[in-house]
C-alpha cells in the first residue's frame, strides 16, 4: 500500500510536457561571443581604458595643436628668439636656434607615434610568420635556433651603427633595421608555444586529413596564440620608442632633419638644468605613451585569454 501511494505522490509531482522547437532552441542557444567577451573584460580595466582614452586625445590633440600653431615647424631659426621661456606668443618657448618648441614637439610626438606603430606592425608579421614555420617545422628548428643566436647575441646598438654609418638615417631606414632585429622575442615566443600546440590530436587528425599546413596555423594554433600577440605587440610601442629616443641621444638614430621626441630629448640634455622645459615637455608625452601601452597591453592579453572567459 504505500509503494502505491508513493507512485501517486510521483505522477501529481511530475508530468510530461510537449517538445517545441522554438522553446528546444531558445534553451540552447548561446549568445557567447569571443570578441565581445573580450572587450567586456578589457573594460573592467579601469586605468588602462584611462590612459587609452588619454593617449588618444593626446594623439589627436596633436594634429589640432599644429593646426593652431603661430609658427609652422618650418620655421626658420633665430637665435635672437632663443630660449624663450613659454608665454602667450610661445606656448612652449622657444629651443636653442630660436624655433618654436610647441610646434616641434607635437609634429615629433607625430613622428614618433608613426615610426613605433609601423615597426611594431612589422615586428608582428615577421615575427609570428616566422615562430609559426620554426615551430611547426621540425627540420627548421635548427637553422632559425642558429639564427636567431647569431642575431640575438649580437648588441642591437652595433647594428644600428652599422647602419647609420654605411647605408644612413632616415625614417625608412631606420623602419626596416628595426624590423630586420627587433622580431625575434615574438617569434622566440610563438615558436615556443606552437611547439606546444603542433602535435595536440585535432591536429594530428587534420594532418591525417591532408589538411594543408597554412590552415593548420591559421585556423587551429593561431587562435591560442592571439593573446601574447596582443601582449607583444602592445608592448614593442614604447619600447621603439625608448630605443629610438636613445639611439638619437647618441646620435644614431633619425636624419636630425627629420624632428622626433628622441632627437628633441638629446637636443636638450646641455640646455635642461637652465631651461628645464626642453626636457619636461617631450619626457612627458614619452613617459605617457610608454605607461600607456604597458598597461593596456596587459589588460588586453589578460581579456583575449580565453580562459580568462566565463
Amino acid at each position: 500500500m504505500d509503494t502505491n501511494r508513493t507512485s501517486n505522490n510521483e505522477d501529481e509531482l511530475f508530468e510530461f510536457t510537449e517538445y517545441s522547437a522554438e522553446n528546444a532552441e531558445r534553451i540552447g542557444y548561446s549568445d557567447y561571443s569571443y570578441w565581445k567577451s573580450v572587450f567586456q573584460n578589457f573594460l573592467k580595466k579601469k586605468a588602462a581604458v584611462a590612459l587609452l582614452i588619454i593617449f588618444f586625445l593626446v594623439l589627436i590633440f596633436s594634429f589640432i595643436a599644429l593646426a593652431i600653431a603661430k609658427y609652422d615647424i618650418s620655421m626658420e631659426p633665430d637665435s635672437s628668439r632663443a630660449f624663450i621661456s613659454p608665454n602667450s606668443e610661445f606656448w612652449f618657448g622657444t629651443d636653442n636656434l630660436g624655433r618654436d618648441y610647441w610646434s616641434r614637439v607635437w609634429f615629433s610626438s607625430q613622428i614618433s607615434i608613426k615610426l613605433a606603430v609601423l615597426v611594431a606592425l612589422g615586428e608582428c608579421v615577421v615575427g609570428v610568420t616566422i615562430g609559426c614555420i620554426w615551430g611547426y617545422v621540425r627540420r627548421l628548428d635548427r637553422f632559425f635556433t642558429e639564427l636567431y643566436n647569431i642575431i640575438n647575441n649580437i648588441p642591437t646598438i652595433i647594428y644600428m651603427t652599422l647602419v647609420a654609418l654605411i647605408i644612413g638615417q632616415s625614417f625608412t631606414i631606420m623602419a626596416i633595421t628595426l624590423i630586420a632585429f627587433g622580431w625575434l622575442p615574438m617569434a622566440r615566443n610563438v615558436r615556443n608555444l606552437v611547439m606546444m600546440y603542433r602535435d595536440r590530436e585535432y591536429n594530428l587528425a587534420s594532418r591525417c586529413l591532408g589538411t594543408p599546413l597554412h590552415r593548420i596555423l591559421i585556423k587551429n594554433i593561431l587562435p591560442y596564440l592571439l593573446s601574447v600577440i596582443i601582449l607583444r605587440l602592445s608592448l614593442s610601442i614604447p619600447s621603439t620608442i625608448a630605443l629610438e629616443s636613445t639611439l638619437s641621444y647618441l646620435g644614431l638614430g633619425l636624419d636630425i632633419n627629420t624632428p622626433s621626441l628622441g632627437i628633441l630629448l638629446r637636443n636638450a640634455r646641455g640646455y635642461f638644468l637652465d631651461y628645464p622645459y626642453l626636457l619636461v615637455f617631450p619626457a612627458l608625452i614619452v613617459s605617457l605613451i610608454t605607461v600607456t601601452f604597458y598597461l593596456v597591453g596587459n589588460a588586453f592579453s589578460d581579456a583575449a585569454d580565453p580562459r580568462n572567459h566565463v
